[in-house]
């Protein structure tokens, strides 16, 4: 039963890494409410699967022409630059300071979302 409660969390997260909105907005909380892991790492779980995911994902996109590759490697060195920099911020929070920034950016992700179906 557990195995396939896995196999429907990676569905659901590979579903929406491949749209684009990413699957750790997906993967995250399914780690951490339903299967009770450390924020920490649920976390971790979904940079690793993300690293995976990406590469299928950029491969299609890029097939497809939905990459646009002017000033890409700006894009790439502050990305890399803030991500270590936000990795070695986490290793000094507590999980629970960590599941409310998390929380907190999926209830504004979600208003945003709403505004943007209501302006249509």
């Amino acid at each position: 039963m557990i195995y396939f409660l896995y196999i429907t969390a990676g569905f659901l997260s590979g579903i929406f890494g491949g749209l684009g909105m990413g699957g750790g907005t997906i993967l995250i909380p399914i780690l951490s409410i339903f299967f009770g892991f450390d924020q920490k790492l649920a976390q971790g779980i979904n940079l690793l699967s993300f690293l995976v995911m990406a590469i299928f994902s950029l491969y299609i996109h890029y097939r497809h022409g939905f990459i646009v590759t002017k000033n890409l490697f700006f894009i790439i060195f502050f990305g890399v630059i803030f991500s270590v920099l936000g990795a070695f911020l986490m290793s000094f929070l507590p999980s629970k300071i960590l599941k409310m920034i998390f929380g907190a950016f999926l209830c504004v992700l979600a208003v945003i979302e709403f505004i943007k179906v209501f302006k249509k």
